[in-house]
Order: C-alpha cells, then sequence, then structure tokens
C-alpha cells in the first residue's frame, strides 16, 4: 500500500495518527503495544510530533514497550546510535517506562552474542508468534531497509529474528532485525522521501523482484500491513499509486 504526500510535514502528521491508532488498538486488546523504532534522520520529525500535544497525551506511554529495527554496533550514547537519536527526540519527553525501552546494544558483548539474546527478548516480550504491532522503518536511497543491505547475507536468513553482521562498506558492525520477524509484524510503516528516494523507491515498487539488489522487496507481511508514506519528491518516477 502507497501513500503520496505532498510533504515531509504531512508524513509526520499521518504516521503520527497512525502510531496513535496503534497504539490505543494494541493496549485496548490485551495491554500493551509493542513498537519497533527505526533510525537514521527521517524519523526525526515524527518522534517530535509524538512527544508534543495533541499526540503525546493520546497514548498511555506506560503501556508501550519500544525496540528497534536495527542499530549501529556503537555505545548509546554514540552520535551514530539510532536509540540515543530515539532518546533525544522523543523518549525523554514522553512518560515511557525505562524498563519498557530494550536498545540494540550492550557494553561488553560481542554483537553476535547480542543478537541470540535480542533474540529471547523479543520472545519474551513480543510473544512466540512475534507479531509485533508496529514497526517503523526508512529506506535508503540504495533500497536497504533496517541493516538489510544489497548484497549481504543476511538477506538470505530464514529463522532467526535479529541477526548481527559487519558491514565491511562501513567498516562496522551492525544488529538488525531480518526479513522473517518483519513481515510477522501486524503493521509496517516505511518512511519514505525526497529525491535521492525516487529511483530505489520506483524499483522497490515496480520494478523486478530483486532483493539482493532492493532489500526493500523483502517486506511483505503475511498478515499484517505494509504502508509506504512517501513525498511527491520521492514517487516522481511513480506513474500512480498502487
Amino acid at each position: 500500500m502507497l501513500k503520496i504526500l505532498p510533504s515531509t510535514e504531512e508524513i509526520f502528521k499521518e504516521a503520527a495518527k497512525l502510531f496513535v491508532t496503534a497504539a490505543n488498538e494494541a493496549i485496548d486488546q490485551k495491554g500493551y503495544f509493542t513498537v519497533a523504532l527505526t533510525g537514521g534522520t527521517s524519523p526525526e520529525g515524527l518522534y517530535r510530533l509524538l512527544s508534543e500535544e495533541p499526540y503525546k497525551s493520546q497514548i498511555d506511554w506506560s503501556n508501550v514497550l519500544v525496540f528497534w529495527g536495527d542499530e549501529r554496533w556503537v555505545p548509546l550514547d554514540n552520535e551514530l546510535s539510532n536509540a540515543r537519536m530515539s532518546q533525544e527526540s522523543l523518549l525523554k519527553n514522553v512518560p515511557v517506562l525505562p524498563s519498557h525501552v530494550f536498545p540494540m546494544f550492550e557494553e561488553g558483548v560481542e554483537p553476535e552474542d547480542f543478537a541470540v539474546s535480542y533474540n529471547a527478548l523479543l520472545k519474551e516480550k513480543v510473544g512466540e508468534s512475534g507479531a509485533m504491532d508496529l514497526i517503523l522503518l526508512g529506506m535508503g536511497g540504495d533500497g536497504h531497509t533496517a541493516s538489510l543491505f544489497p548484497g549481504t547475507g543476511v538477506l538470505d536468513e530464514k529463522e532467526k529474528w535479529v541477526a548481527a553482521y559487519y558491514l565491511e562498506a562501513q567498516q562496522m558492525y551492525r544488529v538488525t532485525l531480518t526479513a522473517p520477524f518483519l513481515n510477522k509484524a501486524k503493521k509496517i510503516i516505511v518512511l519514505t522521501f525526497g529525491d535521492a528516494k525516487a529511483e530505489a523507491l520506483k524499483e522497490v515498487l515496480r520494478g523486478e523482484y530483486n532483493p539482493s539488489v532492493y532489500p526493500s522487496q523483502l517486506l511483505n507481511p503475511a498478515e499484517g500491513e505494509l504502508l509506504f508514506l512517501v513525498d511527491e519528491k520521492a514517487a516522481k518516477y511513480l506513474n500512480d499509486p498502487i
């Protein structure tokens, strides 16, 4: 499903409304809401909106469990940390419980070992079904999403929910949710905007299926909903909405 909006501001407003709706539905149904946040610069506007009125007070933050879709293997206070960005732009400004926040980093632990423990954490907190209520993602100009980068072995993962690997192109370890776990979600929202994303978005949505080149094509929830929220610049090569 694709929704084209006139500006990034409208994308953030639409995403904020969907976030609130998903949170309230989950809390009403089972008492808590599980969400995986995304990093990079794309979601900061959304996080600022959610930390302000009218959205902030529409969510019972004490029943929100916060995870991440992926992370650079850096300390939580590092400027490259997705968790740090999320903390500064959202989490420190809402009454979420610290015990309900699960960043993808642990000091003194090897990333591969951490991936195993995070996998177990998801099974404990989200449940054996693995169906997270909402996963927020972005998409890079190369078509990657989370830390599922073109040409990497993690794209072939079929069983693990979480994987860690060394990304040679960036000379660093990444930890990421895998396609099998992402596709268990009840709702996935992909925030995509700007001219730099237009070519990749066209290939992901209209091109031949080739996820080793455009990993975002792996997103295909079995029972949930997948929604690309994009601006007109990113959508400039699309003929019409899906």
